[in-house]
């Protein structure tokens, strides 16, 4: 039977047609894997996501975790999900075999996790978050912090979080006010409230480490005096250290996710026999902004495939629905309702959108495995570089687009999708919150406009326009002269418009428009997937090839023509946004 979860045709097209991952076995970090190891997880993803995560998505949705004053309480049904996730390794795919990693590819790992997010995005949320807690750690902690943490969490015993926000300071983290006071024996106490932290306190494992950002007393103002700790939930003697679980946040998606406003040193627990939450700095005093952006790049990618795989289940609920569903009729006959012009609409731009996406999230996922592996400091840096400069668009535009396919996937259903007898209005409350996870569209925008493709003197923009004329050379080479164009053309108008905003002489009116902006260039963006996909199509026919064609006509001819009208808004310089005035609302 077909999954409704991902297409795994798709993913075998992706992986070995496009980005011929087949081809980083020649490399030494990758050598003792093959096309039938990567295979051979992917069935075990595939398995494991189908009979042990999707079953009680709904479920998990309805009994979402409850706060008695004193503990979580969830369905068991996670708990025993997340230990067979952890019998499949791929806790640790893509790590080093020195700390019990499988060393697979970037890209076949972060494919392998896209099931799991399909299936159930509320229960990956906490392999998820630990996974990339660890690879924070495994860069930047000391040894000894390596062996004690990320060993139990490689191993599924321990799990982890991330603990930025305050509940007066959500993304504004100069405004943060934990503080990390020194104590003699070279440890620190930590004293403050983290807000919107998930996965913040449960019993499903034995263990839970925090990444928690705090700032050190005399210190430096601002976010230069943000350091990092580790602040486990239980210390390695056993005893329960100074955390504690204030409330649980109930959200309308991601329900299976417990959500949390967690108090560090309330005395609750005296470790020691003192007040405060026991942590331990990792990297240097002031350096914790920088090293929890490795963990926020990470998770940015990783929400936006979690963005895709939503947007990918959801499109898939819906063809299934419209092939069955009959209803009016063609020629005098009655038929299914995919038969019908509009809801054929409607499933070509929900396949474009969450096809395109997942290319985004897997071609980032192959940028990382060049930037550790590529031949040459030069080929590395370049990776680097350029998967720096689409973070954002991959974070963002995966929320915004697949969100829009779920609601087509609702659309599809008619009235019997705005019910909990449909899968279809959970996989859009699930992705809602996905514009908002690790950073705002806003957010993303400023970081787009006014960091990324200012890189280096515009360096990462170079890149980026570089790449995108690269593939549309191979395109034109390819006979898709009219794709060609449409994309080649649409890139340009990027270096035009980049140009033009800051070239204004006004930063605060060029980053007025940053958001324009993101949707604009990743709408570019995703169009360049597509013109990639077309050339590894070829000439091949069949159904599926000449769906991927039907998809990418639908994209360069329905949505990437959204971009004109952008562009030209962009360069009038406007200022609504920026000139109005919070009495006029």
């Amino acid at each position: 039977m077909r999954s409704l979860l991902l297409s795994r045709r798709d993913l075998d097209f992706l992986l070995h047609d496009w980005l011929d991952v087949g081809a980083l076995t020649a490399r030494e970090r990758f050598a003792e894997h093959s096309r039938e190891t990567f295979d051979a997880v992917l069935d075990l993803a595939e398995q494991v996501a189908t009979e042990r995560f999707a079953p009680y998505n709904r479920a998990a949705d309805v009994a979402e975790p409850e706060f008695d004053g004193e503990r979580v309480h969830m369905i068991p049904e996670v708990g025993k999900a997340l230990e067979a996730f952890a019998g499949t390794g791929i806790l640790s795919a893509a790590m080093d075999a020195s700390v019990g990693g499988m060393q697979l590819p970037q890209t076949v790992a972060q494919a392998c996790f896209l099931w799991f997010q399909a299936a159930n995005v509320g229960t990956s949320a906490y392999p998820f978050l630990t996974i990339a807690n660890a690879n924070l750690l495994l860069a930047h902690g000391s040894p000894e912090q390596i062996a004690t943490w990320v060993g139990p969490m490689l191993e599924g015993r321990f799990f982890g979080t991330m603990c930025l926000s305050e509940p007066q300071a959500g993304s504004s983290l100069a405004d943060i006010t934990t503080r990390a006071e020194p104590s003699d024996d070279g440890t620190f106490r930590l004293r403050g409230n983290k807000m919107w932290i998930s996965g913040g306190d449960h019993d499903l494992s034995e263990n839970i480490v925090h990444l928690v950002l705090a700032k050190i007393p005399g210190g430096p103002a601002g976010v230069q005096g943000i350091s990092l700790f580790i602040v486990p939930k239980v210390l390695e003697n056993g005893e329960r250290n100074d955390v504690s679980l204030a409330g649980v946040n109930h959200k309308m998606g991601y329900r299976g996710t417990v959500n949390t406003l967690l108090n560090f040193g309330e005395g609750r627990h005296t470790p020691g026999g003192a007040a405060g939450a026991v942590g331990y700095l990792v990297g240097e005093p002031g350096q914790g902004l920088a090293l929890m952006f490795h963990m926020m790049n990470e998770a940015r990618v990783g929400v936006g495939g979690g963005a895709a795989a939503l947007g990918y289940t959801g499109y898939l609920h819906a063809l299934d629905y419209a092939r069955t569903r009959v209803q009016g009729r063609r020629d005098g006959r009655p038929v299914p309702i995919v038969e019908h012009p509009d809801v054929a609409r409607m499933l070509l731009a929900q396949k474009s959108y969450a096809e395109g996406a997942v290319a985004l999230i897997l071609y980032c996922a192959r940028l990382l495995d060049e930037e550790r592996t590529a031949a040459s400091d030069v080929e590395r840096a370049r990776a680097h570089l350029l998967l720096d400069t689409l973070t954002p668009i991959a974070k963002s535009w995966p929320s915004q687009w697949c969100l829009a396919a779920n609601d087509l996937a609702i659309q599809v259903h008619g009235g019997y999708g705005y019910t909990r007898e449909y899968a279809v209005e959970q996989f859009w409350r699930d992705n809602r919150l996905n514009m908002i996870h690790e950073g705002t569209h806003g957010i993303q925008g400023l970081d787009l406009l006014g960091r990324k493709v200012r890189l280096h003197d515009g360096a990462g923009l170079r890149l980026l326009l570089e790449t995108i004329d690269a593939a549309v050379g191979r395109a034109r080479a390819a006979g898709l002269t009219g794709e060609a164009d449409a994309v080649g053309a649409a890139a340009a108008r990027v270096g035009e418009v980049t140009a033009v905003l800051w070239g204004a002489g006004d930063p605060a009116v060029t980053l007025a428009n940053s958001s324009t902006y993101l949707e604009a260039v990743g709408h570019v963006v995703v169009a360049w997937m597509w013109l990639e996909q077309l050339v590894a199509v070829g000439d091949r026919t069949g159904d599926f090839h000449n769906g991927k064609r039907a998809a990418a006509a639908y994209f360069l001819r329905h949505e990437l023509p959204r971009t004109g009208p952008q562009f030209a808004l962009l360069e009038s310089l406007d200022r609504t946004t920026l000139d109005v005035r919070s009495a006029w609302f």
